[in-house]
């Protein structure tokens, strides 16, 4: 199956002062029509800046954004707008995405009335209703005529999902979507986005710093995960779960809790090098990780910069030691 969105060796620099930060370097990616992907890593890692690449609210320093095999940056005028439309952003904080000074219906009629077919306030409001029932939002009545404010996080979160819905999209983009929620609330809104997949055929670009998060959300998807704006490895989850590869990955995992307090501390912890993460303002040279990484090699990870290699038909990973 063709791709539904590509990221090839994708580029993104920003300065600060007098020095070029590279927030993301040499990303590619593709995601297939109806999958979850997520993208995973520490903060400041480049996460949100490919997520925003990907949703074409950047623009890319070099590399290409392919949505359905088409660089997004080559579109004319009405091709672009028939993307943004297909692709949709979910925001990490609730409480700031959504307008303090209109109610529900105010939030979701908008885009509704511009960009669906509908041409009537009291159609918009009917179809405002329909959604708010999707998100799990019920009685529907209940919640119109209020303001962002007077919901809870996860109300609210839910409304955000809601206004992405309202111009049928076909790949979402969340960005840290459920991070200030709390935890009970978390896997309701995961299993709610979970039933939109199932039932609409949603294609999720998922990122989180919480590889727990990504384990629950997608289990029959993909991770990859980032480090210093390089993705240095991707496959499936349960496979990257239960046999990951790159040093980096297993230091996540093994710092993750496990659901028996015994078996969280009886578990081995990755004993890295060092704790502390080099800044954006002096990546390493070579392996951006070899600083910290316990498989380290003189002379040759702290020399060579090491590409994503495929280590079966799944699972790629950029690191000389395990690709050997």
């Amino acid at each position: 199956m063709a791709p539904l969105l590509q990221l090839v060796d994708v580029e993104r620099s920003f300065k600060v002062g007098r020095a070029l930060v590279r927030a993301v370097d040499g990303v590619s990616l593709s995601i297939r029509e109806g999958e979850v992907l997520c993208l995973v890593g520490e903060s400041g890692c480049g996460k949100t800046t490919t997520g925003k690449i990907a949703a074409g609210l950047l623009h890319p320093s070099s590399g290409q954004v392919l949505f359905q095999g088409q660089d997004i940056w080559r579109m004319n005028r009405q091709e672009f707008r028939r993307f943004r439309k297909a692709v949709q952003i979910i925001h990490q904080d609730p409480y700031a995405s959504l307008n303090p000074t209109q109610t529900v219906a105010s939030i979701l009629s908008a885009p509704i009335l511009r960009h669906s077919g509908v041409h009537s306030r009291h159609q918009a409001r009917q179809r405002a209703a329909e959604l708010l029932a999707t998100v799990d939002l019920t009685p529907p009545e209940d919640f119109l005529d209020k303001y962002p404010h007077q919901l809870s996080g996860g109300q609210r979160q839910r409304v955000s999902v809601a206004r992405a819905l309202t111009v049928h999209p076909t790949f979402i983009m969340a960005d840290e979507a459920v991070s200030m929620l709390d935890v009970s609330i978390r896997v309701s809104l995961l299993k709610m986005l979970a039933r939109l997949r199932d039932e609409m055929g949603m294609t999720y670009l998922f990122i989180t710093h919480d590889l727990a998060v990504a384990k629950y959300f997608a289990w029959e998807g993909r991770i990859a995960v980032m480090y210093l704006g390089r993705v240095v490895e991707v496959g499936p989850t349960p496979e990257l779960i239960n046999h990951p590869l790159h040093p980096y990955t297993r230091a996540l995992l093994s710092a993750l809790p496990e659901a028996d307090p015994k078996a969280t501390r009886s578990k081995e912890r990755v004993q890295l090098r060092s704790l502390d993460v080099p800044s954006l303002l002096n990546i390493p040279p070579g392996c951006s990780f070899h600083p910290r990484c316990p498989l380290f090699q003189e002379g040759l990870c702290d020399v060579q910069v090491p590409v994503l290699k495929a280590v079966d038909s799944s699972v790629e990973v950029a690191c000389h030691v395990v690709t050997g």
